[in-house]
């Protein structure tokens, strides 16, 4: 299918409203000189020529105010104009000129009256921040940078006239200062080296009213602090520094370069410098006290001077943490006998408050104080004081030389408002030699004294067994007197021990007779109940056992009896069925069995050899014989029934 009428119909639709609007535009603009700018577009004119009237623009002007050819001061804002001519106007649309947040605009204008002599910046003048080019050059305005710039925003600047930089907002941080230096202004006066502080500008953000103000181009006595600020970099320049810290136990004492020189407050006796009020140049009368302070350390100095106890140590080894002392080191001195040693010194000072400024006003620092007066003033004194001593009455006298030694020192330094609190001696180092004699000497004086004391032990000792032996015999005295003295008493407690037995004895035998008349009297009366006890029991169990007899006897007898009866009947039987004969034999051999009679002799004497009854002889003579004593025996049981 052929895509060409499509094509024809969407050109066509498109086509002809786009045409339409570029013949509308150009017909309007051809044949009536419509102009529109957008809403976000300023119009810039070039005036091509001038039908009457002066033509050309002044001499060294670029900006047309009145009419004349060339880049018109007059700016088109959004909107319809007419009478804008395309073969006399030339119109070119710019965006607004936009500022950021956090940033400035900085104005350099290209056309305008010449600059003061000796001025870089051109003073502001009326023209709605730069948005009406025509009143800026109306009223004065000049070419060159600007004192005033434009915040944070939207304009209409006529880029013909104004070129606009962007700059950064200048942010003072915390515990810092910012020390300002301004490039334009009034000459500093003479013997001046900052610009003192003249009335209200809003800290330097608008520079047309410094400069009204009689401001001095330069370093500024003010200072601003931590924030944010709207400075024109053209017209001053910042530098950041800490604050000034002052910790507890110093203060700062201030000395100032710039101000008018105030009254000398330190006195007449005074005649090391001045000391002035605050403001004034010169050393100020009162010092600052521990805290943060925004100081301009270009045009103030403080010194710190600490206000507790210092220590300085003269010894190469220690050095305490303000460091004042860091360059000092061991004093050597030299004996009157010739011995040089070393010695370490500690000396402890205090400068009140109120003498800080003076002692800063004499000596400008505390290093100068410590190399101008205690490091010569403590080393002399030490060097002179050994030369009118040998070495060893030099160390047996420490105490009083340290003595001597604080009262002089600090006699020196209240000279200087310097109050000398203590000088220690702290190590003292003599010649090796001299240390070997003065030990060989110690260890002779000391075996002296080890020998003196071992020889009265020994006296001790002998004066001890002296005593210890007149004690021993003494111990013996005593002891004899104590053995008579002990017999009398064994003596004396025998004789009263025997009476004391006596009497015990007698009264004991007394207690047992009535004891004994008591048991008898008892033990009678016992017999008599026993005895009749007994008689009854004994008459009682009498009746118990003929009573037991006679039921027993009668029993027995019954058995017996019935026993016999049951045996006869029972051999009866027996004999009836055995014969008389054999039952008599088997009655014989069960006694033999059951009373195991041993009928066997143990030498066996034959019969006549007949082959007869092997009862005979002897053995039947054994036999009967032990049938008799059974029967007897049997007898004597009750059982010969048989």
């Amino acid at each position: 299918m052929d895509s060409s009428p499509v094509m024809i119909k969407w050109i066509l639709i498109i086509g002809i409203p786009v045409l339409c609007i570029i013949l509308y535009r150009i017909i309007l603009r051809v044949f009536f000189g419509v102009i529109i700018v957008p809403e976000d577009r300023i119009g810039l004119v070039t005036k091509k020529f001038k039908l009457v009237g002066r033509q050309s623009l002044p001499e060294g002007r670029i900006i047309a105010t009145e009419g004349e050819a060339g880049f018109q001061a007059q700016t088109l804002a959004p909107g319809v104009y007419f009478g804008k001519w395309f073969w006399q106007y030339v119109i070119k649309f710019e965006p607004f000129t936009v500022i950021p947040t956090g940033k400035i605009g900085l104005v350099l204008a290209r056309d305008g009256a010449e600059l003061e002599t000796g001025a870089i910046l051109a003073r502001k003048v009326p023209c709605d921040s730069f948005q009406d080019a025509e009143a800026f050059l109306r009223n004065g305005g000049r070419k060159g940078r600007q004192t005033a710039f434009i915040t944070p925003g939207s304009y209409r600047i006529n880029t013909f006239l104004f070129e606009v930089e962007i700059a950064d907002m200048v942010s003072v941080p915390d515990n810092a200062v910012g020390i300002v230096t301004t490039l334009e202004g009034r000459p500093l006066e003479e013997g001046q080296i900052a610009g003192r502080i003249v009335g209200e500008h809003n800290k330097f953000q608008d520079a047309d009213l410094f400069l009204s103000n009689g401001g001095f181009k330069g370093l500024q006595e003010q200072v601003i602090l931590a924030g944010s600020y709207f400075f024109n970099p053209w017209f001053l320049k910042v530098d950041m520094v800490k604050m000034t810290e002052i910790p507890i136990g110093y203060v700062g004492v201030v000395i100032s370069f710039v101000g008018s020189e105030g009254e000398d407050l330190s006195g007449v006796e005074f005649k090391h410098g001045n000391i002035v009020a605050k403001g004034n140049k010169g050393v100020w009368a009162e010092p600052l006290g521990p805290g943060k302070y925004p100081i301009n350390p270009y045009i103030l100095k403080v010194e710190m001077v600490p206000t507790t106890n210092l220590v300085l140590n003269w010894a190469s080894a220690r050095s305490e943490a303000h460091q004042l002392d860091k360059n000092l080191s061991t004093i050597t001195v030299r004996s009157k006998d010739g011995f040089p040693f070393n010695l370490d010194v500690a000396q402890i000072i205090h400068i009140p408050n109120t003498e800080a400024p003076k002692v800063i006003a004499r000596f400008g620092n505390m290093v100068n104080l410590v190399s101008q007066v205690l490091e010569p003033t403590i080393g002399n004194y030490f060097r002179n004081s050994a030369q009118d001593s040998d070495v060893i009455s030099f160390l047996g006298a420490r105490k009083e030389r340290q003595q001597a030694a604080r009262e002089h020192i600090g006699r020196v330094l209240e000279q200087y408002n310097v109050h000398g609190v203590d000088t220690l001696i702290g190590d003292i180092v003599p010649p090796e030699s001299l240390m070997k004699t003065l030990t060989d000497r110690k260890i002779a004086e000391e075996q002296k004294v080890t020998y003196d004391t071992q020889m009265k032990a020994q006296e001790t000792r002998q004066s001890l067994e002296k005593e210890t032996a007149i004690a021993d015999i003494q111990k013996e005295i005593v002891k004899a007197d104590q053995g008579v003295l002990i017999a009398e008493r064994i003596a004396d407690a025998a004789v009263k021990k025997a009476t004391g037995d006596a009497n015990s004895v007698r009264l004991q035998a007394n207690a047992e007779a009535d004891r004994l008349k008591l048991l008898a009297s008892g033990e009678a009366e016992k017999t008599r109940l026993l005895a009749k006890a007994d008689a009854e029991k004994i008459e009682w169990l009498a009746k118990a056992d003929a009573e037991k007899i006679s039921l027993t006897g009668n029993a027995e007898a019954e058995k017996i009896l019935a026993i016999g009866k049951s045996s006869a009947e029972s051999y009866k039987l027996a004999v009836e069925a055995m014969g008389g004969d054999n039952f008599t034999q088997l009655k014989v051999m069960e006694s033999i069995g059951e009373q195991r009679i041993k009928i066997m002799p143990d030498i066996l004497i034959g019969g006549n050899g007949d082959g007869g009854s092997p009862i005979s002889g002897l053995l039947g003579l054994q036999l009967l014989e032990q049938l008799r004593k059974k029967a007897g025996q049997d007898k004597d049981n009750g059982s010969g029934q048989r």
